[in-house]
C-alpha cells in the first residue's frame, strides 16, 4: 500500500463537513431541473414514436394515402439543414457568452430565431400543401399521429423563438446576471434537444416512411 494510505492522520486537523452551508449554485440547480423536464418532453416523444411505429401499419391507414404517397423529401431537407444551422448559431453565441462579448451573444441568437422562423415557414408550407390535397389527421389513424409530431415539434420551435427573443431583450436590458445567464443555458439545451429530436423525426416520419 501507498504512504497516503498507511500514514495517521489526526482527525482534529480534518474537516469533515462544512459548518456553514453556502447555499445552493442557482445555476446548476435551475439547469438540472431543466433537465428533468426535458426528460418528461423525451417520454411524450417515445410516446409519440410508439404510436407511430403501430398506427402506420397497413391496417390503421383506414384507405387513405400511405406513409411514401404523403412524404416529401424536399421538404424534410429543407427543415434539417435550416435547424442544423440554427443550432449552429446559437452555439456561436455561447462562445461569445464566455468572452462576455454581448454583441455576439445577441447576434448569434437573431441569427438562430431567424433560421428558425424559416423553419417553420417550411413546416407550414409542407402542412398547407397537403391539407390541400385533402390529406387532413381525421383521415386515418396514421394521418393523425403523423401531423401530431410534425406539430408538436413545431410547437416546440416556436416556443423556442419566443424564448430567444425574450433573451435578446433581457441581454440588452440586464447584461449578463445569473438570471439571464442560466435563462440562456437552458435555452441552449432546449434548443439542441430540438434538433435531436428532429433526428428521430426526420429518421422514422420521413425516411422510414419513404421506404415503407
Amino acid at each position: 500500500m501507498s504512504a497516503t494510505t498507511t500514514q495517521k492522520i489526526d482527525p482534529k486537523g480534518v474537516t469533515l463537513w462544512e459548518r456553514h452551508y453556502p447555499g445552493p449554485d442557482l445555476i446548476s440547480t435551475r439547469t438540472f431541473g431543466f433537465w428533468l423536464y426535458m426528460l418528461t418532453d423525451a417520454m411524450v416523444y417515445a410516446a409519440l414514436f410508439a404510436s407511430l411505429g403501430v398506427l402506420s401499419h397497413v391496417v390503421n391507414l383506414a384507405g387513405g394515402p400511405p406513409p411514401a404517397a404523403i412524404i416529401d423529401p424536399v421538404y424534410a431537407y429543407g427543415e434539417t439543414i435550416t435547424l442544423f444551422l440554427s443550432v449552429l448559431a446559437y452555439g456561436y453565441s455561447m462562445v461569445a457568452l464566455k468572452s462576455g462579448n454581448r454583441g455576439g451573444v445577441i447576434g448569434g441568437i437573431l441569427v438562430s430565431m431567424l433560421l428558425g422562423v424559416v423553419f417553420l415557414a417550411i413546416a407550414a408550407t409542407d402542412i398547407g400543401h397537403l391539407f390541400s390535397r385533402g390529406i387532413i389527421p381525421e383521415t386515418s389513424g396514421f394521418l393523425s399521429i403523423f401531423f401530431t409530431i410534425l406539430i408538436y415539434h413545431a410547437l416546440h420551435i416556436l416556443v423556442g423563438i419566443v424564448w430567444m427573443l425574450v433573451m435578446i431583450a433581457q441581454i440588452a436590458r440586464d447584461g449578463f446576471t445569473a438570471n439571464v445567464v442560466y435563462r440562456l443555458i437552458n435555452l441552449r439545451l432546449f434548443w439542441h434537444f430540438q434538433a435531436v429530436i428532429w433526428v428521430f423525426v426526420f429518421t422514422f416520419v420521413y425516411l422510414q416512411g419513404m421506404v415503407a
